[in-house]
């Protein structure tokens, strides 16, 4: 950490660790100090320390040998609790896995394992990352950094709130419908969801397989970027995955030149229902990026209004798919006292499973159903189809888009528990590039009345390198 407690950037702890100025075994400690000193934000579930601390000592005595321990040597991190890590239990905040020691680690993890990152702990989350507000987790409602009394967004607000609060340097993530960019404009941080497929879904508890994103919540997007070189790229577990970028993804060198470059603002994100100061924090962003050089246009999307019932038929209807699994007989929660299987199946998914995912679960059973698959599931895939076709349009019009994250700042928590509807429109401004599975970040823009407010910024599908690039630069220009 500098002279101010803040966390040094993750090149420079690591570069420091392999010149033995710092000590992993310190960080880790320096880490577990906070994650206990902010326990009353609920933004952990369980921290790893035991094997945190024997990890520290390995990559201690690496550097002693004269060994370089990696490129994120002795660098504390924390995962959201859909990853199977070793050291703690893997629950996906839901009670019907409670107990659930994993037999093996994601990909994720092993790749910056590898490269000497070292996991503390378990982030809180929405049950099975059904949510917006991490207000659906079976074990706590975390607290927003900034405000005790709102929600860090969710459904990776554990992860988010863990990186604002200072926890550890940065927090990995899974964005499905925008659960890695909303809790990171709601609690002030960046967060990068990779164009889909980039990083592999193995060894994370599955939401929906054909939009779950594996990313990073950091403070900077020079730090997402060297998280996102490391875990990027093709996996043998995984077909969905696709080879990475040969050039890697690290930021060097100067920043973007912004002359020239063309930015769609997305005409359908700014319009009604947007905060008066959410709409001003965008619009100074705009501005700036324009006195930069670059070049703004409007651009307008016609299917994307449909695009959040889209998500809402499609998602749950791969919910229910992929929760079919948690039937009490493998693994997790079991009731004990069924008289038959068949009682067995229900008291164990009745009992284990929360309101959130018993409502996709009926949700995704309904529009997959006889009768109701043509009428809901394959109109959905059809418009799904036709926002790919849209946005493959936008990008040979633009070089990138932009937009806000959400319509509104954080919400109270408890604001919206009653109203999925409600709920569920926070997710409108990111849902659409899940569908069509685009890159996407978030950077901080600014505040409104206090609360952060973050600047969504998309590019095409594999073109993650150029949006980082565009993202840093960004990134200096609002923040100025």
């Amino acid at each position: 950490m500098d002279d101010h407690g803040n966390w040094l950037s993750l090149a420079e702890i690591a570069s420091r660790i392999n010149a033995a100025e710092l000590r992993a075994t310190d960080l880790v400690d320096q880490s577990l100090k906070v994650i206990e000193e902010k326990k009353d934000y609920d933004a952990v579930i369980v921290t790893t320390t035991a094997r945190a601390r024997e990890r520290a000592q390995v990559i201690d005595e690496q550097v002693k040998r004269g060994e370089n321990a990696g490129r994120l040597a002795g660098v504390p991190f924390i995962a959201k609790d859909n990853y199977l890590v070793f050291g703690a239990e893997t629950t996906a905040a839901s009670n019907i896995l409670k107990g659930f020691v994993a037999p093996y680690q994601s990909t994720v993890i092993e790749k910056l394992e590898a490269e000497g990152a070292i996991c503390v702990a378990k982030a809180n989350l929405d049950a099975f990352a059904h949510g917006s507000s991490t207000e659906n987790s079976d074990f706590a409602v975390t607290k927003n950094p900034h405000d005790k009394t709102r929600v860090p967004g969710g459904s990776s607000g554990g992860s988010a709130a863990s990186v604002v609060l200072g926890m550890v340097p940065f927090a990995l993530g899974s964005d499905t419908g925008g659960s890695i960019r909303l809790p990171a404009s709601w609690s002030g941080c960046v967060g990068y969801k990779p164009t889909y497929g980039l990083t592999s879904r193995s060894g994370v508890v599955a939401m929906a397989s054909s939009t779950d994103c594996m990313g990073p919540l950091t403070r900077t997007v020079e730090d997402a970027a060297l998280v996102l070189d490391i875990v990027a790229g093709r996996d043998d577990r995984d077909s969905t995955t696709i080879e990475r970028n040969p050039e890697g993804y690290v930021l060097s060198g100067p920043n973007m030149d912004l002359h020239g470059k063309k930015i769609g603002v997305i005409k359908e994100y700014m319009g009604e229902g947007l905060q008066p100061g959410v709409r001003a924090v965008i619009d100074t962003s705009i501005e700036k990026i324009r006195a930069a050089g670059a070049e703004i246009r409007d651009v307008s999307l016609p299917s994307l209004p449909m695009a959040l019932a889209v998500y809402y038929i499609v998602v749950p209807a791969e919910v229910s798919s992929n929760l079919g699994r948690y039937d009490g007989q493998r693994y997790g929660y079991r009731y004990k006292d069924a008289k038959d299987l068949n009682e067995s199946y229900s008291k164990s998914r009745g009992i284990g499973f929360g309101k959130e995912a018993k409502r996709r679960i009926m949700i995704g059973t309904y529009v997959l159903s006889s009768g109701y698959y043509d009428a809901y599931y394959k109109r959905a895939q059809t418009v799904r189809t036709k926002l790919i076709n849209e946005f493959e349009r936008a990008f040979k019009d633009a070089d990138f888009l932009l937009g806000p994250t959400a319509p509104m700042t954080a919400f109270k928590i408890g604001e919206n528990v009653n109203d999925p509807l409600q709920m569920y429109l926070a997710d409108i401004m990111t849902v659409g590039v899940s569908l069509v599975g685009s890159p996407a970040v978030v950077v901080p823009a600014g505040e409104s009345d206090g609360l952060p407010v973050g600047l969504q910024l998309m590019a095409a599908q594999r073109q993650d390198k150029s949006l980082l690039q565009l993202a840093k630069a960004v990134e200096e220009l609002v923040r100025a």
